[in-house]
């Protein structure tokens, strides 16, 4: 099946997107260490010189960038298409981590990489093609559609229960809980963004979308999506192990997103049951990979205290619009020596 231009295009941005993102981690985190040699004070501890630090700050911009490739994907590509390669950050830090920092890149490791980029291939080869939209009342017909109302208004309950009731009783015993939440809202949030920057493309095409309420309804959800996710992200993240939060939150996350996008945008609608298979087999190559990548990471940390391999990142980006990528910063920002570590290992949570 060929790739249409659309594609291609979102294809092209969300590999620059993990680019960037991956290749930013390793820019803020030689940032960080070297605002930490001159002011002795690690960011992990309340230390601010890294706002100072213009190695840091590049690193900010470079991630930007590639938030902002990500966001553009998202308007030419089906989700199923652009959520997945965000695993390809993880592959970037890595190798960059390997050269730049001197963190040994283990077989595992490798293996994932490999895992990684086979099924991100098998996704693009076999990737559905979308409907052109003209307006954004048509991805509103389709936000309104019997089936997707159904996925939303069971995503609003499973979110309240887990919020109210859940939460409270066991969201610090049990991982699932802060994930869960963390995930479902992330699947609104990558519809919600999608629709968003398909209306700004045909805005820049000349047709002007920003007259619409809707344009700016999925504006509003953004950034209600944005807020929750990122609060309940940060709460898995103080409360467990970010080697067993990224792994749970990338699959999670990525599976809700594609079965999203599958029902509002009807990704599968005219594609054949081989392809459907293929697209499926990919996806959880990647999903494989990632885990090994992070097993991998998690590894080398029991091992031994040096050496941190580069953190985990669902596809788009929670920093500003939604993911999983809010964990690639919480690693790198707290990023700890073996004294360090052994002084945290014995605070209890």
């Amino acid at each position: 099946m060929g790739m249409s231009q659309d594609n291609l295009r979102g294809f092209i941005l969300a590999l620059l997107s993990s680019g960037f993102i991956g290749a930013s981690f390793i820019i803020k985190k030689k940032g960080l260490r070297r605002a930490a040699a001159v002011s002795g004070v690690r960011a992990g501890y309340g230390g601010y010189a890294y706002l100072l630090e213009p190695l840091w700050w590049l690193g900010m911009v470079t991630m930007i960038v590639g938030e902002v490739a990500n966001f553009v994907a998202y308007a030419f590509a089906p989700a199923i298409l652009v959520t997945p390669l965000g695993a390809l950050s993880i592959i970037v830090s890595a190798v960059l981590a390997h050269f730049m920092l001197k963190e040994k890149l283990h077989q595992l490791a490798v293996l994932g990489c490999v895992m990684c980029i086979s099924g991100s291939v098998i996704i693009v080869i076999h990737a559905p093609q979308e409907s052109p939209i003209t307006s954004v009342q048509e991805i509103w017909a389709m936000a309104t559609q019997p089936a997707f109302l159904l996925y939303l208004g069971s995503v609003i309950v499973l979110v309240v229960l887990l919020i109210l009731y859940f939460a409270p009783r066991c969201g610090h015993t049990n991982v699932l809980v802060f994930t869960g939440i963390c995930s479902l809202m992330g699947s609104l949030s990558v519809m919600s963004v999608k629709a968003l920057g398909t209306a700004l493309k045909l805005t820049f095409e000349g047709k002007n979308q920003l007259v619409y309420l809707e344009t700016w309804f999925f504006m509003f959800i953004v950034a209600t999506c944005v807020i929750i996710q990122m609060n309940y992200l940060n709460k898995a993240l103080d409360t467990f192990n970010t080697a067993v939060v990224s792994p749970i939150y990338y699959v999670m996350f990525t599976s809700l997103t594609i079965i999203a996008s599958v029902i509002m945008f009807k990704d599968w609608d005219g594609q054949n049951t081989g392809s459907i298979i293929s697209e499926l087999c990919g996806f959880i190559a990647v999903l494989c990979g990632t885990i090994l990548l992070n097993s991998a990471k998690d590894s080398d940390r029991g091992s031994s205290f040096r050496g941190e391999h580069a953190p985990l990142s669902p596809t788009l980006s929670t920093g500003l619009f939604s993911g999983n990528r809010e964990t690639l910063k919480h690693d790198e920002e707290n990023e700890l020596s073996p004294d360090d570590i052994c002084l945290r290992k014995q605070e209890p949570y």
